[in-house]
């Protein structure tokens, strides 16, 4: 039987074909080329990237407003200049979409100029075009953001809200009294594994073993793991799993752990809108709280807990550990400022010199003080 990761990635597989459709056949080849390297949400995010590009070309470059994608030549690609690409760039900041404005900050636009270097690169390597201009566009300066993260007593105060329903309106109580046990076991999960959104959706029933207190997990890029979880996850997880037994879920969705109302498998976006709701209330002044927000209160108490980065990446599944290196080790930071109260340059107790003594200077063990 195939697994929830498998579905994802034929489904991901049939979106990147049809969109394949509306662009230059070079696309296809460029695709089909980094197949063995790529995981199918980075190809489906590839070809929605080129799909922007090539909507960019044939709306607001003159030279290309009497073509259609799809009949983009790659000699008319070949055409194409360094200052083209960096009026690109400056459309990406704001442009119209559906009707609706759609602007990019400085990680959507790195992460889009990845895509076009990398299909400039691809085509450049195999002869397509006589220069890769898209190496002469710099990409944007990223300005790191703090970290948002839950504070001990938020975290508390958004699982007593989820247990109690405190704070909400009646409809929403109404609700939570369905979901309760369920949105209880997915937050605790969160804040005490760091899985990914992702990754807890696509748990089976069969997936989780109480003997080793554990569950099996897909990890990105495919490679299936063990989370292990204490005994707090032990028992909100058992509690829900005797509500799970006694739903029937709809066909294809049978081994699903986690269940809709609707008794389907939970999607991404509904896990989501629940950690928003629920915290949002616990801890109104900070915004576009996510389940990666929960992530990152896991990594950040680990590291605080360990102070060991590489047992950090591990747990969090980071293949480069410098990627868990930039988000955590600034944590240090917190212990650097501890350490500046805890020592001081002077001291009300300090023994003073008497007074008509020279004052030394030489340490008690004779160097002197520029020197210890």
């Amino acid at each position: 039987m195939s697994t929830y990761a498998q579905e994802r990635a034929k489904d991901l597989q049939l979106l990147t074909r049809s969109v394949l459709r509306e662009l230059p056949e070079v696309c296809a080849d460029f695709i089909l080329a980094i197949e063995p390297t790529t995981q199918p949400l980075t190809r489906y995010a590839y070809v929605n990237d080129l799909k922007l590009f090539f909507h960019y070309l044939v709306t607001e470059c003159p030279r290309f407003a009497d073509t259609r994608p799809e009949l983009i030549t790659t000699q008319q690609l070949n055409g194409i200049t360094a200052r083209d690409l960096r009026l690109y760039m400056e459309y990406l900041s704001l442009y119209v979409k559906n009707d609706s404005e759609i602007t990019n900050a400085e990680l959507g636009k790195m992460r889009k100029l990845a895509s076009l270097r990398s299909f400039y690169r691809f085509m450049f390597k195999n002869e397509l075009i006589d220069a890769d201009v898209a190496q002469l566009i710099d990409m944007p300066k990223r300005h790191e953001k703090p970290i948002i993260r839950m504070e001990i007593d938020e975290v508390a105060r958004m699982l007593d809200l989820v247990e109690s329903g405190e704070a909400m309106s009646e409809r929403q109580r109404a609700y939570n009294q369905h979901t309760r046990v369920r949105d209880l076991a997915i937050l605790t999960l969160f804040l005490d594994t760091g899985i990914r959104v992702s990754e807890l959706v696509g748990i089976n029933i069969d997936d989780v073993d109480f003997s080793i207190n554990g569950f099996l997990v897909t990890r990105k890029g495919g490679n299936q793991t063990i989370l292990y979880f204490s005994d707090e996850v032990e028992q909100v997880l058992k509690d829900y799993l005797k509500l799970r037994r006694e739903m029937t879920a709809v066909p294809g969705d049978e081994d699903a752990l986690f269940l809709s109302l609707q008794n389907r498998r939970i999607s991404v976006r509904a896990v989501q809108n629940m950690v928003k709701k629920y915290a949002t209330q616990a801890a109104p002044l900070k915004k576009h709280l996510s389940p990666h927000k929960l992530r990152s209160t896991f990594g950040t108490n680990l590291y605080h807990e360990t102070g060991d980065i590489y047992l950090v990446a591990d747990v969090l599944g980071h293949s480069d550990v410098n990627t868990t290196r930039r988000h955590y080790a600034a944590m240090s930071d917190d212990r650097r400022r501890m350490a500046a109260q805890k020592v001081r340059a002077r001291e009300d107790s300090r023994p003073k010199p008497e007074a008509d003594s020279p004052i030394s200077t030489a340490s008690a063990d004779g160097v002197p003080d520029d020197e210890a």
